[in-house]
């Protein structure tokens, strides 16, 4: 069975950590992190990812403006994004069948199968 590749780009090292070594073991997936956001569209292209996870929240430089810039790419315009943020309460998200803005997102905190389900479901588009 071939693993499906994930990228996460989020600031915060023990939750990126987290969710990789979670989602590694189920053995569906190869996970790469990014904690610097500004290195998120080279990571991208080198490893090309079924589906990226993306914090809104970071230093430097948000999550949307990640977003903008990998639509702006030709290479990586296709992979899916889902937003992983803090910044949207869980009951808010499935109020708008988890998109806003055009954009699926998760609630942090997150469970390993709820973000798992939202990846496979990301996949299937």
């Amino acid at each position: 069975m071939n693993k499906r590749k994930v990228l996460i780009v989020d600031d915060e090292a023990g939750f990126t950590k987290v969710v990789k070594l979670t989602l590694e073991a189920s053995k569906k997936y190869e996970v790469r992190e990014q904690s610097n956001p500004l290195m998120a569209l080279q990571t991208a292209r080198q490893f090309q990812p079924d589906v990226i996870l993306l914090d809104v929240v970071m230093p430097q430089i948000d999550g949307g403006d990640v977003f903008s810039m990998l639509q702006s790419d030709p290479a990586l315009k296709h992979i899916p994004v889902v937003f992983v943020t803090a910044t949207v309460r869980k009951n808010e998200v499935p109020e708008h069948g988890g998109v806003i803005g055009g954009s699926f997102f998760v609630a942090k905190p997150v469970s390993a199968q709820g973000l798992m389900n939202c990846i496979e479901d990301r996949l299937k588009h």
